[in-house]
């Protein structure tokens, strides 16, 4: 297994380059970049007053201003060019961005004071609070609830829970947290709850207990919306996936010989069933991470990646969005990685290290 997982993380450096590579050259090609945007700032300026351009890191991806330049001085255009870094060719500014990523030096961020390293470090802890939260309760009450489900198939428990997660898998996350919002947090009933951040801003005086139930405090509605959405399709994968287990002719065997239910569910069925479950984690959490949770930030006022993301799409800087694109990929890889290694726990027969890579 050690022979295996030092296969894959050799392969994390041309995983990342060709992923890299690609959205590089969309990047390219998308219209509208952020000398255009400039440009719009200063032809919208009350007064013809330039705005502040902050940033301009090495190797950022861009394009060359397109028909929104027109009747912009040939030297302002130069200037722009040259700091936001676009003077240089593509081929070089990818270059020069791969370097510097590698040292993990996503450079200034074009619109926002500060680093892109430093913004994304200020946003992660929400993501990853918001991310690790939702999977682990989602996985702790799916994964019971399939199986129970699966063993008790057809029963008055199988149908109103049925009915229960089909209602949670049609309302969307964030139109559950607006119904949270008017019930517990001060909407139309009672005020439990708070509405923006992550913590207090006292929190820092508070002692350990304190922070811990003020941190917790914060997250109960946002993380109740997002397993809301999230727990439907997990339990439902777990029930069919441990249905199909259980109507396999290795399971008719184990109970002509007397086994016991209980053994032959979580001594046979458990580690194969599982597999499907294990499979669907790593696209589970990032979805979660970084999909699912974009509205749950806004309506809370939470500032994760999520949002940074995509304020940076909207604004074009394209070192926030090369920069969170590369943290993307690498917790992508990593759970990848955790995948396969669980899959061993679960179910000791198989063996990556005979495997190609």
């Amino acid at each position: 297994m050690l022979a295996y997982i030092v296969r894959r993380l050799l392969l994390v450096i041309p995983t990342l380059f060709g992923i890299m590579l690609v959205n590089f050259v969309i990047v390219q090609a998308a219209p509208g970049g952020p000398i255009d945007q400039v440009i719009a700032q200063i032809r919208g300026a009350q007064g013809g007053n330039l705005v502040r351009i902050t940033g301009g890191g090495t190797g950022e991806a861009g394009g060359a201003p397109t028909r929104a330049a027109r009747g912009i001085d040939p030297k302002l255009l130069a200037d722009l060019n040259h700091q936001f870094g676009f003077d240089k060719p593509a081929g070089e500014r990818f270059v020069l961005m791969i370097g510097n990523y590698l040292r993990f030096d996503f450079g200034n961020s074009f619109f926002k004071n500060g680093s892109v390293i430093s913004l994304i470090a200020a946003r992660l802890p929400v993501s990853i609070s918001l991310g690790a939260w939702t999977t682990l309760i989602s996985y702790l009450i799916s994964i019971p609830l399939g199986i129970r489900k699966a063993v008790r198939d057809g029963s008055r428990f199988d149908v109103w829970t049925s009915g229960a997660i089909i209602i949670g898998y049609a309302i969307p996350s964030f139109l559950f947290a607006i119904l949270l919002i008017v019930l517990f947090a001060g909407g139309s009933y009672v005020d439990w709850f708070p509405l923006r951040g992550l913590v207090s801003d006292e929190w820092a005086s508070y002692g350990w207990a304190h922070r811990i139930l003020d941190y917790f405090w914060h997250l109960a509605l946002p993380v109740t919306a997002m397993v809301i959405g999230a727990f439907a399709n997990l339990t439902m994968l777990t029930k069919n996936s441990f249905l199909d287990e259980i109507g396999k002719q290795y399971v008719v065997t184990a109970r002509a010989k007397g086994l016991s239910p209980r053994h032959v569910l979580y001594g046979h069925v458990f580690r194969n069933a599982m597999l499907i479950v294990v499979a669907n984690f790593p696209a589970a959490f990032i979805g979660i991470l970084f999909t699912s949770a974009l509205l749950i930030e806004v309506i809370f006022s939470l500032n994760g990646l999520g949002l940074l993301g995509f304020e940076a799409v909207l604004d074009r800087d394209y070192p926030i969005i090369f920069g969170t694109l590369y943290i993307y990929t690498l917790i992508g890889i990593a759970m990848n990685l955790v995948r396969d290694i669980t899959f061993t726990l679960i179910d000791p027969r198989i063996d990556f290290a005979t495997r190609g890579a």
